[in-house]
């Protein structure tokens, strides 16, 4: 079986990461396994990139056109709306050059992949939902608007009021386009991603499954904690809390705002703060804790480290698919605080790995906190933490369910 995975990058990114742990998975149970990005950052031989000079030319073109689409709303709010309507990739040809027997879809923004490629592609595609794009008008997570069950159009995340803006061309496109595809199967990485797509227009009458990414348990991993803040250089005489995702203290999705509200309920004394993805902001919040910022932090090596360094991982999300912070952090034996939202349920188990907060409820995210760094059990709360990412996550567990699925589809496309 000769599977391709395409994705915008191959290590760079929260979707990038997993869509790689996937491509070594499969490698490692014997799969043929290939990976085309459009930016290369590892030195691996079955990694492909775009290189051509004036295919990388036409896509910068692209790229730049579809963010004037977008810039022309200027009451748009702060969360990333990607049309992908400009033509002429490139990408379809590449892929159909390889000719894969499946062609496994991950994060394909950024200019990358154009809607109407997805009609070209010839071999039966596997599409793992990363984000709400798929389904949505351009908007990768919604906001909580759920146009997308019906039709898009007054778009909550570009400011607008027209009901034929661009959020409704791109909706139609795609209803359009998905539909010239024959075998085109849906991966929700988590339960909730997959009940958005299930209830949207433009999947609802195709194969949904609930599969998740997965993680090398060997990488991720419990290290002494004395020897991770040595290696850190990080309070010994602290308990740490620990907050980390792509752009964490700029991008509102993530909830640093929230967090802090938090924090500021919480007595400073014998407390620190950890941050990683995000630099210290210019406007300092008003809580008591001493902070960290350390920065984009992209190696498994350090991330281990830093996740075994911490008492508890805070993750106060406002939307989230399936977070590799918290996956990660909970591999490393690391219990993790979070609002009870999208695809944390589905690895933070209440009271027992973690804490589950109400939803945007920040006192609730305060206590929660505080009982992870209390809980007379903390030992059982951390083992509980490793043994359900093996049970559940772990590369060799997931990546047999994903060849299953393959199996399936290509049985499907014979029919």
């Amino acid at each position: 079986m000769k599977v391709l995975v395409v994705n915008t990058s191959d290590i760079k990114g929260g979707a990038a990461r997993a869509a790689y742990r996937l491509h070594l998975a499969l490698l490692k149970l014997g799969v043929e396994s290939h990976m085309l990005v459009d930016t290369k950052l590892s030195d691996d031989y079955r990694v492909t990139e775009q290189v051509s000079n004036i295919v990388k030319g036409v896509s910068l073109i692209r790229r730049i056109l579809d963010r004037l689409l977008v810039n022309t709303y200027k009451f748009r709010s702060k969360t990333y709306f990607s049309p992908s309507l400009v033509p002429f990739s490139g990408l379809v040809k590449r892929i159909n050059a390889l000719n894969p027997d499946i062609v496994h879809l991950h994060w394909v923004n950024k200019a990358m992949l154009s809607i109407s490629d997805i009609a070209a592609i010839k071999a039966p595609i596997v599409w793992s939902l990363h984000d709400m794009w798929a389904f949505t008008g351009g908007c990768h997570y919604d906001e909580g608007c759920e146009a997308f069950e019906k039709a898009c159009g007054k778009c909550k995340v570009l400011g607008s009021d027209k009901p034929h803006d661009l959020s409704s061309k791109v909706f139609k496109k795609k209803l359009a386009t998905y539909a010239e595809h024959p075998n085109l199967t849906v991966v929700g990485l988590s339960q909730w991603l997959a009940d958005c797509a299930s209830k949207s227009k433009l999947f609802k009458k195709r194969q949904i499954v609930c599969l998740p990414n997965p993680i090398d348990t060997s990488v991720y991993s419990p290290l002494d904690k004395r020897t991770a803040r040595d290696l850190l250089g990080l309070p010994m005489d602290k308990k740490l809390i620990l907050f980390g995702a792509m752009n964490a203290t700029s991008d509102p999705r993530k909830g640093y705002g929230e967090l802090c509200e938090a924090l500021m309920q919480l007595e400073g004394d014998g407390l620190e703060l950890v941050v990683f993805g995000g630099s210290k902001p210019e406007i300092q919040q008003d809580f008591k804790l001493k902070a960290h910022y350390l920065g984009q932090l992209r190696d498994d090596v350090t991330l281990r480290a830093l996740y075994s360094a911490a008492d508890v991982m805070v993750a106060p999300s406002l939307q989230e698919n399936l977070s590799n912070a918290v996956m990660e952090s909970l591999a490393c034996g690391t219990p993790v605080v979070s609002f009870d939202i999208g695809g944390n349920g589905d690895m933070v188990e209440h009271q027992r790995n973690g804490y589950l907060a109400k939803p945007y409820d920040t006192s609730d995210l305060a206590t929660g906190i505080e009982w992870v760094l209390n809980a007379k059990n903390y030992q059982e709360l951390s083992t509980n933490a490793r043994g359900k990412v093996l049970s559940e996550f772990d590369s060799g567990v997931v990546a047999k369910q994903y060849i299953q699925l393959y199996e399936s589809v290509l049985e499907k496309a014979k029919l």
